[in-house]
């Protein structure tokens, strides 16, 4: 390995990632949490086909995911593999964000509809495709220094989080006072530049020729593919992404029903918002000592735990608002490390991959983490869209009824204990670290193994 390939990251650079994840959490946190209220209550379109819709646009993610993975395998230009792909996908973000915040009210509901449609598909299944696996790729390409990767993951989580705490405690008032068209362009102007940030000042050294400013040639994708999809860290990759997306999103997308219908504040949403972001930011900056110390497994397996805890809390909660702060916190506090580690175990998968299999494949490895996202947020929105059908929910009515505010406190609170335990057995499997000592070796002792 070249020396550059084991530089320390200083930290302005970890913070500039950090930007990107900021950026993308924008219009996650928009999806996950006001999407489905925004077209429901506002667009006026029926639940049961926008929790369909959701999941339909899973299966055109799972094609789109891994051609991008591919994609950026065999990208090879001046400013590396993942960089040119943040850049293009900046002004794109923006653009995809004002246009499903804009569903035309003089429609009718089936043209409303396909409007729905075809943004969605731009947004989450073209754009943050792009995004997500640029992104995810990029920390594996900026140093083989598995625990400065570690703190990079750490810090680009905490920018996360504060990026879903200020936007998601700031658009109830924003649609409030401005309505959702000039909330959709602030909010795509805000991602546009966090994502731009990475993009312009994050340098790619892992695979580079030394010396040279571009990167090593391709392989084939018919090379690639196959030892990216014997990687069993890959799969778990996968389920981990999704599980805690799923459990996630699910949450919030149920959370502003909860506060509608079973509190009756609206405003609650605010509160919830900043208590389900900010104890998670707290708990982050002792991940790099707990991950270098013992694991990021540990840590990870000790916030499903918390998870497990508050989502329990919550479930029941009912109208005690104290209960509700409390499980909610419990559960910030959880899924905090959840995230934070899922980031650094797919730099650790490329690295596992290139040992066992000879091969490199950051862009395919961090497509499981698109493909997760994708599928968790899409299936944990449409869950609590399915429900709502199920039970008859009315966005017209003054009063729901006793079997839509059951309904509400199951999706908020006990099917996230039910995920969550789901959740602690997938990262119970992730023992890629035990083969990191034994991969730098050899990584560093012998020859390169062929790249892409």
């Amino acid at each position: 390995m070249n020396q550059k390939e084991n530089q320390k990251i200083p930290m302005w650079k970890k913070i500039c990632y950090g930007c990107g994840a900021g950026g993308g959490n924008v219009m996650s946190t928009l999806l996950a949490s006001f999407l489905l209220s925004y077209y429901t209550d506002t667009a006026g379109i029926a639940a049961a086909a926008i929790g369909t819709m959701f999941v339909i646009c899973r299966l055109l993610d799972g094609v789109t995911d891994f051609a991008m993975g591919g994609i950026v395998d065999k990208t090879n230009t001046k400013l590396g593999k993942a960089r040119p792909w943040l850049i293009i996908c900046a002004p794109l973000m923006c653009i995809g964000i004002i246009l499903i915040l804009s569903v035309p009210q003089g429609w009718s509901e089936a043209m409303k509809l396909v409007y729905a449609y075809v943004t969605y598909i731009f947004l989450n299944c073209i754009v943050y495709t792009i995004f997500g696996i640029a992104h995810t790729a990029l920390l594996a390409r900026m140093t083989r220094d598995f625990k400065d990767r570690n703190t990079t993951s750490t810090v680009s989580s905490i920018c996360n989080n504060l990026a879903g705490l200020v936007v998601g405690s700031m658009i109830t008032g924003l649609q409030i006072k401005f309505g959702w068209t000039v909330t959709g362009v602030i909010l795509g102007v805000i991602a546009g530049v966090l994502i731009l940030i990475p993009g312009l000042t994050i340098e790619e050294t892992v695979g580079m020729d030394d010396g040279k400013e571009k990167p090593q040639s391709s392989i084939p994708m018919k090379e690639q593919l196959p030892a990216v999809l014997k990687n069993k860290y890959f799969w778990i990759a996968l389920i981990l992404g999704a599980l805690t997306l799923f459990v996630n999103a699910n949450a919030i997308a149920a959370q502003i029903y909860y506060c509608n219908v079973v509190l009756g504040n609206p405003m609650f949403m605010t509160v919830l918002m900043s208590f389900g972001q900010a104890p998670g930011i707290v708990i982050l900056f002792f991940m790099p000592y707990f991950s270098n110390k013992f694991s990021k497994r540990v840590f990870m397996a000790g916030g499903a735990i918390l998870m497990i805890l508050g989502f329990g809390i919550i479930g029941l909660a009912g109208a005690n608002t104290t209960m509700l702060l409390a499980g909610t916190i419990l559960r910030s506090v959880g899924i905090g490390p959840m995230f934070a580690g899922l980031y650094a175990f797919c730099a650790d998968a490329a690295d596992y991959g290139e040992w066992k299999y000879g091969v490199r494949c950051e862009g395919l490895l961090a497509s499981s983490q698109s493909i997760g996202s994708k599928i968790g947020i899409g299936f944990g929105s449409a869950c609590t869209a399915w429900i709502l059908a199920a039970v008859a929910y009315d966005p017209t009515a003054m009063t729901q009824s006793d079997k839509v505010v059951s309904a509400i406190r199951f999706d908020y609170g006990w099917l996230g204990v039910i995920i969550s335990v789901v959740l602690l057995i997938a990262v119970l499997l992730m023992d890629v670290e035990k083969y990191l000592p034994e991969i730098r070796a050899a990584l560093g002792e012998t020859q390169k193994p062929k790249m892409r």
